[in-house]
């Protein structure tokens, strides 16, 4: 337990150590904040104010649009943010360290949950500055969250960095040279934003490309966090007196109900999808570290 611990700092160490990639890491999220207020915040606002009753508060419509970006931005950054973290894996494997470690007495299992400790640790503090900054945002533009949603959507946040880590430890596990490494982090920054249904979502684009999306464990995810955005908007809107099918037709329309084929998928459902999906990804980064292991010792 010692020898994991102490690797664990060492990760987390030379992560912040790194300043180029610790800071990029820490302002990707700010600067993914600004941009949304800045592109996409009108969009949504437009959205909104559509699928709204006329006369509906501005503030409601703010507060609606506030949700929305702080739940796409974390949907994003947690698995993002996880491979940058995680990137330290490959690092290792390019300087030598990794082969140092191979001759040492570190036991490989160590080893490898060591990274996976480390990766979520690093990338909890990272998403945990942006969630603080983004409600920060939400506050100033109309507040109706409860204690409640705060707490959940942390939870959220904690689960889906725990599918980001093992996602990323799993494709990370087959990199060795810095080219793949950046080729994978360009790659998952610019296309995992629009395959979870944090760009735009699910519910506005084609039914195939829907329902293919819907077997995506990020999909569940980034929904699981629009709900918890946006359910004190949700909830003030039926204290208005807003008709049912309105409330319904809004939250469809932002993923905050989420459809497999046209059932409605219950919130313990997407907990469910969302923690099977990241066991068995650890699962996997278990057997191939496994079997790395096996093949070393012949």
């Amino acid at each position: 337990m010692y020898t994991l611990w102490a690797l664990v700092r060492r990760h987390i160490k030379i992560f912040f150590k790194d300043k180029v990639m610790f800071l990029t890491s820490l302002v990707t999220p700010l600067i993914l904040l600004l941009l949304y207020a800045a592109f996409l915040a009108r969009v949504f606002k437009n959205s909104f104010i559509a699928a709204m009753p006329q006369g509906a508060p501005l503030k409601l419509v703010n507060a609606a649009v506030g949700g929305q970006l702080l739940s796409s931005l974390l949907a994003v950054c947690c698995v993002t943010v996880a491979f940058c973290s995680n990137m330290l894996m490959v690092t290792d494997k390019t300087t030598g360290a990794a082969s140092d470690f191979a001759v040492s007495p570190v036991r490989r299992s160590v080893l490898a949950l060591s990274y996976y400790i480390a990766t979520v640790a690093t990338t909890l503090i990272i998403c945990g500055v942006a969630m603080a900054s983004g409600l920060v945002y939400v506050a100033a533009l109309g507040w109706y969250m409860r204690a409640t949603d705060v707490l959940l959507l942390a939870l959220d946040m904690l689960l889906l960095v725990l599918f980001g880590a093992a996602l990323s430890s799993v494709i990370n596990f087959f990199l060795s040279t810095q080219g793949q490494m950046q080729a994978v982090g360009t790659v998952v920054s610019a296309g995992y934003g629009f395959i979870c249904g944090a760009y735009m979502p699910i519910s506005q684009l084609g039914k195939g490309m829907g329902h293919a999306l819907s077997f995506l464990p990020g999909t569940y995810g980034t929904s699981l966090m629009r709900n918890h955005a946006l359910a004190g908007v949700l909830k003030e809107m039926q204290g208005l007196g807003w008709p049912q099918d309105v409330v319904k037709s809004i939250a469809d329309s932002v993923d905050a109900r989420l459809y497999f084929f046209g059932h409605a998928v219950p919130v313990g459902v997407m907990y469910a999808v969302l923690a099977a999906s990241t066991a068995v990804l650890i699962g996997v980064y278990a057997l191939l570290c496994y079997g790395k292991a096996r093949r070393a010792a012949r």
